[in-house]
């Protein structure tokens, strides 16, 4: 008899592989499934990307194992493009790491900060994985609600100066997944006078930060101090629809990336340096990007208009490319789902699904052409 670790026994399954099982049950009974459940774009990688790329796997050089923190000329780029969209200055010798994707680095970060009994901070509403890499790291994840009333910021009334003691990361994430919630200036210059007052390392995701539709969201990196105390993780996934590449990096305090660059050089070999001299391309030249928020928010018109026609409490997103919206009175968000996906053929994620406070929601994810998102409208509608 074959028994897992304790560490896996207090994981809960991975959300989105029960959601791929529900769909699969109900493509193989001749379903057409609408399916809005994952957040992985549907448009191809720009061209230019894929030119790059092409003409970087051709050099052997690329064909060895890379380094650890990223190619230099990779970290160049990277500080290039937050000195531009940011105005923030960054090392790339000692401020910029190189990530297989900004999940890897999330996951990874805890394993070098957390000891047993350590609290993280995490928000709630989130993704999955700040709580489960906790989990795994032996650290104690301690849910932050993000209430709708305050704009889905954390709600830090009920942390008590104990917790926030034994504190040792923050997980923050805006433009927010699943909420779609934006932070402000402001609300990150008090997290970071917090961090600096209990010691706590501030681990901000901003996977998202590219995917908007009004003001451009901030970097916490741009708040006067929080270098001191932050690092913040990007990923190309979502900007230039490069999820399959698996690229992305943490940026920030020289000594928090150090700790992260520790478990990494004992776990992985690095980032296929091809796809960095594209990421490179990418983020100097940002080919196809006004294009895909273009795409996404006449996506977020058609939908969102529909689903308030037919009576959903419902608000247009100021960025990302999800709609978290209220279910219909009555109903818990795993039922309403349910409903959704056994009578309209749309799959949904259930608010639940990432933590207890985003129960009454359901996450909608607009990953589909426009005619699909238009047809799953109009079943949610007619429900």
């Amino acid at each position: 008899m074959v028994e897992w670790a304790s560490r896996l026994r207090k994981l809960p399954s991975y959300l989105f592989a029960e959601l791929d099982e529900k769909k699969a049950e109900k493509i193989a009974q001749g379903v057409d499934v609408i399916d809005m459940g994952v957040g992985d774009p549907d448009m191809p990688t720009p061209t230019p990307i894929i030119e790059a790329m092409k003409r970087a796997v051709e050099k052997p050089e690329h064909h060895k194992y890379p380094t650890y923190n990223g190619m230099k000329s990779f970290r160049e780029a990277v500080a290039r493009w937050y000195k531009r969209r940011f105005n923030v200055e960054l090392d790339p010798d000692t401020e910029v790491v190189a990530l297989i994707g900004s999940k890897e680095g999330i996951a990874h970060l805890p394993f070098a900060f957390v000891e047993e009994r350590d609290v993280v901070l995490v928000p709630d509403p989130g993704y999955p994985v700040y709580h489960s890499s906790t989990v795994l790291a032996g650290g104690e994840p301690y849910h932050v609600p993000l209430k709708e009333k305050i704009g889905f910021l954390p709600d830090l009334s009920n942390v008590t100066k104990d917790l926030f003691r034994r504190t040792k990361i923050m997980f923050l994430n805006y433009p927010n997944n699943p909420t779609a919630g934006m932070a402000t200036k402001e609300a990150f210059q008090k997290i970071v006078e917090l961090a600096k007052e209990y010691n706590f390392i501030i681990a901000h995701d901003a996977a998202y930060s590219e995917i908007y539709y009004e003001e451009p969201p901030i970097s916490i990196l741009e708040v006067p101090g929080a270098k001191d105390v932050a690092i913040e993780f990007h990923s190309l996934s979502k900007t230039f629809n490069m999820t399959g590449w698996r690229i992305g990096m943490a940026v920030g305090n020289a000594e928090i990336l150090k700790g992260l660059l520790k478990v990494k050089t004992n776990i992985d070999s690095g980032v296929f340096q091809a796809v960095q001299e594209a990421a490179i391309f990418a983020l100097d030249n940002e080919p196809g990007l006004k294009e895909i928020r273009e795409t996404y928010r006449r996506r977020i018109e058609i939908f969102v208009s529909k689903l308030k026609k037919a009576g959903f409490a419902v608000e247009k997103p100021k960025a990302t490319f999800y709609v978290w919206f209220k279910v219909p009175e009555g109903y818990s968000s795993m039922e309403f789902a349910n409903l959704a996906l056994d009578k309209a053929g749309v799959l949904l994620t259930p608010g639940v699904g990432f933590g207890v406070y985003g129960e009454g929601f359901v996450r909608a994810a607009l990953c589909m052409p426009d005619e699909r998102i238009e047809e799953a409208a109009e079943r949610l509608a007619n429900l």
